[in-house]
């Protein structure tokens, strides 16, 4: 379950993304280089191989740990995608590429919107969506997409192998229900997009956009918490779905943001890439990462120690979700004067994961002595009691 949205102005298109997935789910940038692949070379994604190009482009992505595919990314030439798990009349194949897999191969292979919309078309037409989407449950599903360059948007939403294209024209947001309405009214699954809450969320970000909204309006969007309160409201069967900021804590449905990401890209080159790298937003800092410098394989590559990062926040964001009318006072306003800076004039991407390690280290050390009170309703103590590390 995610939310995905863009602003295409005169001069700039921002882009913005909540990765929603399982709890326990880590989620990792991953760095790759432009490069020149052999002839009949052959790519592995998530479930299936298929020809590689002769050459792809430098991006930045990402990813659950254990898929090919990415949830949201950029590459060289500031092509910016994220995608949506939608569900819809036509059933969804056993094996195929999935809607993260069919990012990552556009990000490598094009250089405009307009270029990754035809590509994803094309490769729906020849290898199908198709496998298990789920970290440790099972869960099949369609895609729509965000694609975005620095001078256009696009909407792109499918069905099996049908589709449907709606270029951006100011502020759009997708969540997980199909929203071109002569295409939804043909393909949409009505029962199961109402359980997914996409309705609600994208109501909530449509109702929190400005005008004209700026990188630090899309990351407040993606913090927001129904119905714009400190606190998540649970409920009993989906947890905080309601939220753009998701937590998990319902008895039946259970996913929470496991990472963050938006992009102001510009004409001249001069793009601007924010990133959690964690779960939760409401509880992170963005930090600027760049497709032209990739960070350390500490915080940017598919392996232990990025995992390591991602649950070292994991773990204090579960502290304070316990209860954040009493916590949230006493960390949010360090958290957001570091990030307010960095806004303003980003330091090297590198030195800002290692001051945002630090600095949740340092609040986690300072709150585990108090008594903390879990005001979460039975329900959601309950979940979280049960999950293991």
């Amino acid at each position: 379950m995610c939310d995905t949205f863009a602003y295409v102005g005169k001069d700039f298109v921002l882009f913005g993304k909540n990765s929603d997935r399982e709890v326990s789910e880590p989620q990792v940038l991953l760095w790759q280089e432009r490069k020149i692949h052999k002839d009949f070379e052959k790519v592995r994604c998530t479930y299936i191989s298929i020809p590689q190009v002769k050459e792809t482009n430098a991006i930045l992505i990402s990813k659950p740990i254990w898929m090919w595919g990415a949830e949201m990314g950029t590459n060289e030439f500031g092509v910016t995608i994220g995608n949506e798990a939608v569900f819809t009349k036509e059933k969804v194949e056993k094996m195929g590429l999935t809607g993260m897999d069919l990012i990552r191969l556009a990000l490598e292979r094009t250089a405009s919107g307009k270029q990754a919309c035809e590509l994803i078309i094309d490769l729906i037409q020849q290898y199908g969506q198709g496998g298990n989407c789920g970290y440790k449950t099972k869960i099949y599903y369609h895609n729509s997409f965000i694609i975005v360059d620095p001078s256009d948007g696009y909407v792109l939403e499918t069905s099996g192998k049908k589709y449907a294209i709606e270029k951006i024209k100011g502020f759009r947001a997708i969540s997980n229900g199909l929203t071109i309405e002569s295409f939804a009214s043909q393909n949409s699954n009505k029962l199961r997009s109402f359980f997914t809450r996409c309705q609600i969320r994208k109501g909530i970000i449509e109702k929190n956009v400005p005008q004209t909204p700026t990188i630090s309006d899309f990351i407040n969007i993606l913090r927001t918490h129904f119905p714009n309160g400190v606190s998540p409201k649970y409920n009993v069967i989906y947890g905080g779905m309601n939220s753009p900021c998701m937590h998990a804590g319902g008895l039946l449905l259970n996913y929470q943001t496991t990472a963050s990401w938006v992009s102001l890209l510009k004409s001249d080159g001069n793009h601007s890439h924010w990133v959690t790298a964690t779960s939760a937003p409401c509880t992170s800092i963005f930090k600027p990462a760049t497709v032209n410098k990739p960070l350390s394989e500490k915080y940017c590559k598919n392996g232990e120690l990025t995992e390591k990062f991602w649950w070292k926040h994991e773990l204090f964001q579960r502290e304070i979700m316990k209860s954040p009318e009493t916590l949230f006072p006493q960390i949010l306003p360090e958290l957001r004067k570091i990030e307010e800076e960095w806004l303003k004039t980003p330091p090297p991407s590198e030195l800002t994961f290692q001051i945002h390690e630090e600095t949740i280290t340092r609040l986690k050390s300072q709150i585990s002595s108090e008594t903390i009170s879990d005001k979460r309703p039975i329900w959601t103590k309950l979940f979280w009691q049960r999950q293991k590390v």
